[in-house]
């Protein structure tokens, strides 16, 4: 569908649990959030249903996201359901990667055709500080399994965050190199959590340039991204802008949340509910969203903070 300022709205994200069993620092707090009610949040029903709905109006990339939604019960049968959708093209999964064991086959077996790994350090002391929780083998073996399950291209997505990770850039390229992984770097964002984060931790994907001058320009983007390559790699690198370069006027996406509120923008706190609708009501209730979908964000950095009015595991990611 296009929305009045030409963007073809092809992509969706819908959270399926605002819970996680990690607790990174830059997305939710120490103790972990109060669990809601059932009657709060969107049964498996509605979003399939809400998943149709958009179908209806032409998406054709559905993201399943959180919280962790791989702690979300029934996710495989879920998954199942929305990848059997007439005309859903791709269904993807975010995760942090550390159930990716248990789930891997399972979800490639449903439909799913790509994951995303958030992984934001390869050093297990680091991993341990920054997701409070996490053991870095988990991820690295669920990565693993991802690959012996069948999925033929990994992405990772890299939080950059200035005197915890930067010094790993150059490893994390190197990951690109041998195997179909795409590292993507991802400026920290002051949304949630990261709001509160000291300014030297807010830097610059040019700094990934900057520390292997070797990548090539790939002269296309995949969404979001800006994409680039080490000569001779399996794999490629890409780096999302969200504060140094405002890419609004290649924004294709709308996010469902897990209480079904539906988000035209991440950074403004707009949301319309779509929970307890019937379908077609959902897609008129989509349509008239994407149709006034704000033309972009307002200036957001360090010393201006997301207006998103949630943290991420309560958004999607």
């Amino acid at each position: 569908m296009i929305d009045n300022y030409g963007r073809d709205i092809n992509y969706i994200r819908i959270s399926v649990t605002e819970l996680c069993n990690l607790r990174c620092r830059y997305c939710m707090p120490e103790e972990g959030i109060e669990k809601r009610s059932h009657e709060e949040m969107m049964t498996a029903e509605e979003t399939v249903d809400a998943a149709k709905a958009a179908v209806s109006l032409g998406i054709r990339k559905i993201r399943i996201t959180g919280g962790e939604p791989l702690v979300k019960r029934g996710i495989v049968k879920l998954c199942e359901e929305i990848a059997a959708i007439d005309g859903v093209e791709e269904l993807c999964i975010t995760t942090n990667g550390t159930l990716l064991r248990k789930y891997a086959k399972r979800l490639y077996d449903a439909g799913v055709n790509r994951l995303n790994i958030s992984l934001d350090t390869l050093d297990r002391d680091k991993f341990s500080y920054i997701t409070r929780l996490g053991e870095l083998d988990d991820v690295l073996d669920g990565i693993e399994a991802a690959f012996e399950a069948g999925f033929e291209k990994i992405k990772i997505n890299t939080v950059l965050m200035g005197g915890f990770n930067d010094d790993e850039i150059e490893a994390f390229v190197n990951l690109t190199k041998d195997r179909p992984i795409e590292v993507r770097f991802i400026e920290l964002m002051p949304i949630g959590g990261g709001i509160d984060f000291d300014k030297a931790k807010f830097i610059s994907c040019q700094q990934v340039l900057q520390r292997v001058p070797e990548l090539e320009s790939l002269e296309l983007s995949d969404g979001v991204a800006s994409m680039y390559r080490l000569p001779g790699a399996a794999g490629r690198v890409g780096l999302i802008r969200p504060i140094s370069c405002e890419f609004c006027s290649g924004c294709n996406k709308i996010r469902l949340t897990a209480d079904g509120m539906l988000k035209p923008c991440l950074h403004l706190d707009a949301e319309i509910s779509v929970k307890g609708h019937t379908q077609d009501e959902m897609a008129e209730i989509m349509r008239e969203a994407i149709l006034n979908k704000p033309q972009k964000r307002e200036t957001m950095d360090a010393d201006n903070p997301s207006r998103a009015g949630r943290n991420m595991n309560r958004i999607g990611g």
